[in-house]
């Protein structure tokens, strides 16, 4: 390999060179209200999820990894690598501004070092204007500012690009899983020469439930199941796109829930007690797997006690630079454990 450089142009040293210093692209994965019994590779025999269990099969499954019991807190730690109660986030709200705009968010740390950033999905932490995504340091927004379920006349659920509503009503859209997908594909498409920061937090499958038509009726799990399915196609897209672009093998790839089903309207948190809204490990404890190929061993797990608080100054260390110094950062950096260096220690 030394005597190879030696001969080659200086363009293609270089070329050579800056592949191998190159950042990762980061793609996140959010689920709402999948419990931990959610997934095939969890022994859900009723729910097929392919494309997520060849992906636990590649990655290190993080088996106790935890989250808040409702949506709006758990997104306030993962944006903010804090205790959600720091950031102003204390239980979820419809209709208002929540996390603090001082916050500093993981995405703002991504485009500090120079990633592109680009959010699909349920953003749940703010509907005015400057708490909106790209015032809190994505580049790019499609998706809707809160849950699928806050649809009233006072407050409708409005379909958003950055900060121009495109549709007034979502409510019981039964392609948004589609629709966000294709906003994914063409983001990574459009940057697969830059490092990027891609963040997918779907509305599935928290009710009413929606799947879209050519999923229904094909779990034994009824549109429940339906619904993690086509996540299930969405996540099997992604990864084609990312091969397809040749950078599957610099993309690293987190797959989680951002808390446990609330059971009563199908869904399963099996073996853990509890369910969404309450603190035992049913609505807390959630599915989690990380994948970056060459990077992260495939098919480990770790029982270490891991939260979204972590992933903030994790990604920052990734990203080539450092989790912010002027505030409290509740997160560690996990990535000895996600590297396999030391899997079962505590961060």
């Amino acid at each position: 390999p030394l005597l190879l450089l030696f001969v080659l142009p200086a363009s293609a040293r270089a070329q050579i060179e800056a592949s191998q210093a190159r950042r990762p692209n980061v793609v996140l994965l959010i689920t709402d209200d999948q419990g931990y019994g959610d997934v095939a590779y969890h022994g859900n025999g009723m729910i097929q999820t392919p494309n997520m269990d060849s992906l636990a099969q590649q990655s290190v499954r993080l088996t106790d990894f935890h989250v808040d019991p409702t949506c709006s807190p758990t997104r306030a730690a993962l944006m903010s690598g804090r205790y959600s109660t720091r950031t102003g986030v204390w239980h979820t709200i419809m209709g208002r501004s929540l996390m603090s705009a001082d916050e500093l968010t993981v995405a703002e740390v991504f485009a500090a070092n120079d990633y592109r950033t680009g959010m699909f999905g349920k953003w749940h932490l703010g509907d005015h204007p400057d708490f909106m995504p790209t015032n809190q340091g994505f580049d790019h927004y499609f998706g809707i500012p809160y849950s699928n379920d806050m649809n009233r006349k006072e407050v409708p659920l409005p379909l958003v690009r950055d900060l121009d509503v495109v549709e007034d009503s979502v409510h019981r859209d039964t392609t948004i899983t589609a629709r966000y997908t294709a906003e994914a594909e063409r983001f990574i498409k459009a940057n697969k020469d830059n490092p990027f920061f891609l963040y997918l937090p779907h509305t599935a499958v928290h009710g009413p439930l929606t799947p879209g038509a050519k999923f229904k009726g094909k779990s034994q799990d009824g549109p429940y199941g339906d619904w993690v399915q086509e996540i299930d196609w969405s996540m099997g897209k992604l990864f084609k796109v990312l091969e397809e672009n040749g950078i599957d093998d610099n993309t690293l790839v987190l797959f989680t829930s951002d808390n446990g089903s609330a059971r009563e309207k199908q869904g399963s948190n099996l073996p853990l007690r509890g369910r969404k809204g309450r603190t035992d490990e049913g609505g807390m404890r959630v599915p989690c797997i990380v994948r970056w190929p060459g990077k992260i061993p495939a098919g480990i797990s770790s029982g270490a006690l891991t939260c979204t608080m972590d992933l903030l100054p994790t990604m920052a260390r990734l990203a080539g630079g450092k989790a912010p110094s002027d505030r409290v950062i509740d997160g560690k950096d996990i990535w000895p454990i996600l590297s396999g260096k030391n899997v079962d220690a505590d961060p």
